[in-house]
């Protein structure tokens, strides 16, 4: 079998929205961009992203917009609002809420790398 070799990708968050980047981070983190794509094995390259501190937010987003988690017990909602949040941890859970439920999504996410 052949040895996969991953690129360096390197893209600026300045003024894009968040699903647009993290659609375009998730494709490469993926491998679709790549002619010998499988879906079943994990080709994808090095996504490195930086100013993610000048992230554009359409909307009321910033306010109004909340992450919910439930554990299964009664009680057990805890919701988060976006402005609580980091824009690194805004735009990671978007990127992950995109890739496949599999066994390979972690260590696609460990090649994303945020500045």
């Amino acid at each position: 079998m052949n040895k996969i070799e991953r690129k360096l990708h390197k893209i600026d968050a300045e003024d894009k929205a968040v699903g647009r980047i993290a659609t375009q981070i998730a494709l490469i983190l993926r491998g679709k961009n790549k002619v010998e794509y499988l879906p079943h094995l994990d080709m994808g390259d090095i996504v490195q992203v930086s100013n993610i501190d000048k992230l554009k937010f359409s909307g009321k987003k910033i306010e109004q917009k909340k992450y919910y988690k439930y554990s299964g017990y009664q009680g057990g909602l805890k919701i988060k609002k976006i402005a609580d949040l980091k824009p690194a941890d805004i735009l990671k859970r978007a990127v992950r809420d995109m890739l496949p439920p599999t066994k390979h999504r972690v260590n696609m996410l460990k090649r994303l790398i945020i500045n």
